[in-house]
């Protein structure tokens, strides 16, 4: 019996270890792909004084990342790709792809016309990044599926707010403005790394179907069935406030901090702690949701975002108390967007998950366009000081989607029956 007992915890010894390793170098290769996604709109400024960019070319900077990821997102979620294919490759060519077309820019003489075209293929192969990443990472939980979702968005996070650290270091160019090309090559060579980390080192885990049949139906379920259709509206209110949020804040800062003639340098790692700390609070809320449940843990941090977008514009001419706010809303905001994509896993076909995470960022990232359009539109005609309470209404509607998915019977699947 003893030797039963010895060898059963080792068994399990050994699957915790297997399951740790292989969660922790998926999010180093998330985050390490994911500093493609706002490799160009660091370095705005310095491409604006290269191009002389206009307001619109500016957001669109951002925007052909986001078209190219809503493209390729339906494109994947119609053909069921990371549902039918294994997703550890698909995750390791995507992510090579996505390092050549960033690559590109930095490495031939480039307009911001072709600039923006590369930039849109870049977000159209990311979509063979994300979605799969989280599937990998649902295969590996079940009852932490919360926290191993959030450590993934975590990672995304970190990586997302990556360029605009390399924006602010020294070694990448004298004072001012770093050189825009070595911050795009950084980034390409950091995905490269990703995709060696993913296609060698990374495995899917014992939970959930490995593969399923091409159907085209499931694109659709994530808003036929209703539960799925709540989490996604959930969803919605959270990106109509995130990707805006990401893009200005960071520019918002260094506006503030220049009319206070406060260090630039300073501005630009104030905006990367502000993407940054999401990275924490991921992870914590995961850890949260699993506990207390995923609708509660997502509405507290929909309140928290709302009311910073409310509030933040009022600290313009003061950068201590703007960069606090920007701090605490960086934190909120992203807290509980792993958690709408945690209860798609638990809601929808487990078959079709891939397909149903797919579709899910697929709709997110399309409404992001519209916001990261409108904030540098409106900047224009109203200032900082009043620009970002537009972002409040996207949390007001996540707030009663996920507070009507709390009623209904099926939430008894959220987090192991916690709400």
């Amino acid at each position: 019996m003893r030797n039963i007992s010895s060898d059963a915890n080792n068994d399990s010894l050994f699957s915790s270890f297997q399951k740790w390793r292989n969660l922790i170098l998926l999010a180093l290769a998330e985050l390490l792909a994911m500093t493609l996604w706002f490799s160009a709109s660091a370095v705005i400024p310095q491409l604006s004084s290269q191009w002389n960019l206009t307001t619109g070319q500016k957001a669109w900077m951002t925007m052909s990342v986001q078209v190219g990821f809503v493209v390729g997102t339906l494109i994947s979620a119609v053909l069921n790709l990371a549902d039918r294919f294994s997703n550890r490759y698909l995750f390791a060519i995507s992510a090579s792809c996505g390092a050549l077309f960033n690559g590109l820019i930095a490495l031939f003489p480039v307009s911001a016309q072709s600039t923006i075209i590369f930039r849109f293929l870049t977000g159209a192969v990311l979509a063979g990044v994300y979605p799969p990443g989280m599937k990998l990472t649902a295969t590996w939980c079940k009852k932490d599926r919360g926290m191993g979702i959030g450590l993934l968005v975590g990672a995304l996070t970190l990586g997302s707010a990556m360029p605009h650290l390399l924006n602010a270091l020294p070694f990448f160019g004298a004072d001012g403005m770093p050189p825009w090309r070595s911050i795009l090559t950084a980034t390409s060579i950091m995905s490269i790394l990703a995709a060696i980390i993913t296609a060698l080192f990374v495995k899917a885990g014992p939970h959930l179907s490995q593969t399923a049949p091409f159907n085209w139906r499931y694109a659709g379920q994530g808003l036929a069935y209703k539960p799925t259709r709540l989490a996604n509206f959930g969803y919605l209110g959270h990106m109509w406030e995130l990707y805006a949020m990401w893009a200005w804040t960071p520019i918002f800062l260094i506006d503030c901090y220049q009319n206070s003639q406060w260090s630039l340098t300073a501005a630009r790692l104030a905006g990367f702690g502000v993407i940054a700390i999401g990275g924490i609070s991921c992870v914590i809320a995961g850890v949260l949701a699993d506990k207390m449940g995923r609708t509660t843990i997502t509405i507290l941090s929909l309140v928290i975002s709302g009311a910073c977008a409310l509030l933040v514009g009022c600290f313009f001419e003061h950068p201590v108390l703007a960069t606090a706010v920007c701090l605490i809303w960086g934190f909120a905001v992203v807290a509980d967007s792993a958690q709408f994509s945690t209860a798609v896993t638990e809601l929808a076909d487990s078959r079709y998950v891939g397909t149903a995470l797919t579709i899910q960022t697929s709709m997110g990232f399309l409404l992001t366009l519209f916001t990261i359009h409108l904030i540098p539109w409106l900047k224009d005609m109203i200032g900082w000081q009043q620009v970002f309470m537009v972002l409040a209404v996207g949390p007001a509607l996540g707030i009663l989607s996920m507070a009507c998915l709390r009623r209904l019977p099926e939430a008894a699947r959220l987090a192991s029956g916690n709400k």
